[in-house]
């Protein structure tokens, strides 16, 4: 039996590591290309887990779509990889990752909506180079919160800022109708 460091048993692993990543480096590289810009858009190849590709697709029609195209897109990828495929699997489940989220415009706001705020205004020092101090950064909060509710219509009982949808619906700001129907 020969022992083995634990900075060897790690340098394996990291090898061992690299190795299982590159087919799906070149999977990533290559994936516009073998299903098309038009599909390419709706979805994102996720991981490759003993051999099957898990993708990530924008909607259920579009998984349904591509599972019947797999065996064709099989054929296509395992001319470029290495280790060859034996399925693909589409999924809508992680189609919203944070990354995704953040790279697109949220399109569920909706302006019309009475809790609508308008565009977030934020002051020009909300990044304050003094990040421990909380002071400060009590008070970049407190201007950007003064900046956001300065258009808002105040409450009739309280005179604290309100968005006009909890108006039209009580009268009042959800804290004072909290209160009432608290009685």
């Amino acid at each position: 039996m020969s022992l083995k460091s634990v900075n060897d048993i790690l340098n394996i692993l990291q090898l061992e590591t690299k190795l299982q990543e590159q087919p799906f480096q070149r999977l990533l590289k290559c994936w516009s290309e073998v299903v098309g810009t038009a599909v390419a858009a709706h979805t994102r190849p996720l991981s490759i887990q003993r051999n099957v590709l898990w993708v990530a697709t924008s909607s259920a029609a579009w998984a349904q779509n591509l599972t019947f195209e797999r065996q064709r897109l099989l054929v296509k990828l395992n001319a470029l990889l290495p280790n060859p495929l034996v399925d693909i699997r589409f999924s809508t489940a992680e189609w919203h990752s944070s990354k995704q989220v953040a790279d697109q415009p949220n399109s569920s706001v909706n302006p019309q909506h009475p809790s609508y705020l308008g565009k977030q205004i934020a002051p020009e020092n909300h990044l304050n180079s003094d990040a421990g101090d909380a002071n400060t950064t009590f008070a970049d909060w407190a201007v950007a919160i003064q900046a956001r509710s300065h258009h808002l219509p105040l409450c009739p009982e309280c005179e604290s800022p309100t968005p006009p949808g909890e108006l039209q619906r009580w009268g009042i700001c959800c804290l004072c109708a909290a209160k009432k129907f608290s009685r």
